[in-house]
């Protein structure tokens, strides 16, 4: 079981990062989620967003596709983007994957790693996955 610390990592090149790791029968959990980074302006985060959820289907809208708006639940799609989620070997790799807002009690005393690749270096144009969440709405 490997912890990783999600705070200041970019939030794509984090995920396809720990993809990877998953399908080779790696157990990752993830804490920190909320303050994990997407990249870009606050307006163009938001618009891209917004423009890909009110996007309807011609059937019954309500059979989805649905988007998350919790935090943990963001971070855990954006793997599951670029898992093979749809056949076995990606089933079997999402399964042993786990995102957490904060750090859970029972993993307080584990030492959890960064991933040096997905860092944020950027000082200003960015917006954490808690502040997106925040702004579609979700209550945490």
């Amino acid at each position: 079981m490997t912890v990783i610390d999600g705070s200041n990592l970019v939030l794509g090149r984090a995920s396809s990062i720990l993809a990877k790791r998953p399908l080779k029968g790696e157990r990752i959990q993830i804490v920190n989620a909320e303050a994990m980074v997407v990249t870009g302006t606050k307006q163009n985060v938001m618009e891209k967003l917004d423009k890909r959820r009110e996007g309807t289907v011609k059937g019954n809208p309500h059979k989805g596709p649905k988007y998350p708006r919790m935090p943990e639940r963001i971070v855990k799609r954006s793997v599951r983007g670029m898992l093979p989620w749809k056949k076995p070997k990606g089933k079997a790799a999402f399964k042993n994957l786990r995102v957490y807002i904060s750090v859970p009690s029972n993993l307080i005393d584990v030492k959890a790693e960064k991933i040096d690749g997905a860092v944020n270096r950027l000082e200003k144009g960015f917006l954490t996955v808690g502040d997106i969440s925040r702004n579609l709405g979700a209550k945490w």
